[in-house]
């Protein structure tokens, strides 16, 4: 713990460094209108714990920048859908956005890996040496940039479960069932003969409580909470589908290039900011989440068997070799990733 402690502190007071260069700059101006009005769209519903750390992210460029960037948050659906906010920042529709890379999987199949591939680790540490040490922050930058797209600081979000209408007893259970899992979780829920179901965050309640899913993953526990989707589907499964979430924020290239150097270190700092705050509190979110679905009848399908975890296992090993192929960004991406996890055996 104290390892990783200390290289998330690296990394953020690297960040802090450009803002603490500018303050001379910034106290020296006296603003009275922004200069620049941002419209930034997230995948939460107004209401919901993450919507409120995003809504935090806008007030402090707001803040840091002294009102020299106006940012408009939108929540799902408030003009702009979950699937469509990658598209719509690469447009400047919106000039900032927090995509679900799973949702966009054809435009930037870099995204997939990014998130974290079925399978892969929980420990932040590992992932934040995966981004700014061992080389997965630059090629990043590039496959985003190739889309007209700055990348930002990306955040870590805890493991990803499935919750589901019936008990998995075992995983032959998942033969058949519908459920919401885009990108590579439907493709590892595929590989266990699921029926994979591309569906945005606020229109799972209600595809459970209709019967057009079976079940549904969240991006973490809190997002189960949040959706209220224990009230229609009662069994969440043990086995995480992910060990951790890495999820970014972008900005549009041509409204980046218009900023100066000042507002483009601040925006950079409140991001790695951001970054901090959700990792924080969704930790000490997840486990609160967990008892309000239980005190509202959550159950645990059983234990896998020792035969259920080991096929659950080869099916994420299966997805390493087809994202590697997918473009050049994916493969340099999953090569790092393999020498790290040869090194960490």
């Amino acid at each position: 713990m104290l390892k990783t402690v200390k290289k998330l502190k690296q990394h953020l007071v690297a960040s802090s460094l450009a803002v603490a260069l500018s303050v001379g700059a910034i106290a020296s101006t006296a603003v009275h209108a922004a200069e620049y009005n941002w419209r930034f769209a997230n995948l939460y519903s107004r209401g919901t714990a993450f919507g409120a750390v995003y809504e935090d992210l806008a007030k402090n460029i707001e803040v840091m920048s002294n009102g020299r960037i106006k940012v408009q948050v939108l929540y799902s659906g408030e003009g702009v859908g979950s699937s469509g906010i990658f598209g719509a920042v690469k447009t400047g529709l919106i000039t900032m956005g927090a995509p679900f890379q799973s949702l966009n999987a054809g435009e930037l199949p870099a995204g997939i890996v990014e998130i974290g591939l079925p399978g892969g680790t929980d420990d932040v540490g590992d992932l934040s040496t995966l981004f700014y040490e061992k080389g997965w922050a630059p090629i990043l930058k590039k496959a985003y940039g190739a889309q007209g797209l700055v990348w930002l600081d990306p955040y870590i979000q805890p493991a990803v479960y499935i919750i589901t209408k019936k008990p998995i007893n075992s995983i032959a259970d998942f033969k058949g069932l519908k459920i919401r899992a885009p990108g590579a979780y439907g493709k590892f829920l595929r590989n266990l003969g699921a029926s994979p179901v591309s569906l945005a965050w606020s229109e799972i309640y209600t595809s459970l409580s209709t019967g057009v899913i079976d079940g549904s993953i969240g991006s973490n526990m809190i997002d189960h909470r949040d959706g209220n989707h224990v009230e229609v589907a009662k069994y969440m499964y043990p086995l995480p589908l992910a060990g951790a979430q890495v999820l970014p924020i972008i900005v549009n290239q041509n409204a980046w290039n218009k900023l100066p150097a000042d507002l483009k270190a601040i925006v950079k700092a409140a991001t790695a900011v951001h970054a901090q705050e959700q990792m924080t509190k969704s930790r000490l979110w997840e486990s609160q989440a967990v008892a309000d679905m239980e005190a509202k009848g959550l159950k645990w399908s059983p234990e896998p068997s020792a035969a259920d975890k080991a096929e659950w296992k080869a099916a994420g090993a299966k997805l390493m070799d087809e994202y590697a192929a997918q473009d050049e960004y994916s493969k340099e991406l999953i090569d790092i990733l393999r020498k790290d996890q040869a090194s960490n055996q």
